[in-house]
């Protein structure tokens, strides 16, 4: 009698054939890489070019620079040329006043290659950091890297000096009185089709002797324009 064990086989049990509906859920997406070639004498031409536009940079650069540095617009430069004083009278009665006359003489410089349209030139007198008048011109073209020369005379009757009273009493026990001469030019700088303003000062000091009325000693510098 022969008895029969039946074991239980399913777990021995694998496809041969692997099901590829289970392989598309635990495998990852392939990925393509694509790797261009370039040849050795593409490369050799491209490295070329390069250099060649580096240097062609490198050389336009400086003549650029050049250029703007000659093209960009600048105030004008100013110069005293010629600085007199006609006349100086000190009055005490009825009040304490000056009466003055100065002539003078700026050279305006046009650096630029544009040419220049100044509206007016200021010229005023200060004493002691107070100002006592001024005058102003008309005014007047200057052609592109052209010079021109423009006079004016100011003339002052009756100014008071009331705060400063003592000071001028001293320079006048002395025979020197120190004032501040401001020249001013305003106007525009056609650039283009663009109209650029433009203003520029000189700023003297002046010695006046009191006994022959003459200038004794004047030191000028160029003066930043303030605010406007």
């Amino acid at each position: 009698m022969y008895s029969t064990k039946h074991s239980d086989t399913s777990s021995f049990h694998q496809p041969l054939i692997p099901d590829p509906q289970s392989q598309s859920q635990h495998q990852e997406p392939p990925y393509v890489v694509v790797l261009t070639y370039q040849p050795p004498h593409t490369r050799r031409l491209l490295s070329k070019s390069c250099r060649r536009c580096l240097i062609c940079f490198a050389t336009v650069l400086p003549f650029l620079a050049a250029a703007a540095y000659l093209l960009w617009p600048s105030d004008p430069g100013l110069s005293i040329v010629r600085l007199r004083l006609d006349r100086l009278h000190f009055h005490t009665r009825p009040k304490i006043s000056l009466d003055i006359t100065l002539d003078s003489t700026i050279k305006v410089r046009n650096r630029d290659f544009y040419s220049i349209d100044y509206d007016s030139l200021l010229v005023a007198i200060d004493y002691r950091g107070k100002r006592l008048g001024s005058a102003v011109s008309d005014g007047g073209h200057i052609k592109a890297r052209g010079t021109s020369y423009i006079n004016t005379t100011l003339v002052l009757d009756g100014v008071e000096i009331l705060s400063d009273v003592i000071l001028l009493l001293e320079d006048l026990a002395k025979g020197a009185i120190p004032f501040d001469t401001t020249s001013q030019i305003s106007g525009k700088i056609g650039v283009f089709f663009f109209d650029l303003p433009l203003k520029a000062k000189i700023w003297c000091e002046v010695i006046v002797n009191t006994r022959n009325q003459t200038i004794a000693r004047q030191s000028c510098y160029p003066k930043v324009s303030e605010g406007s």
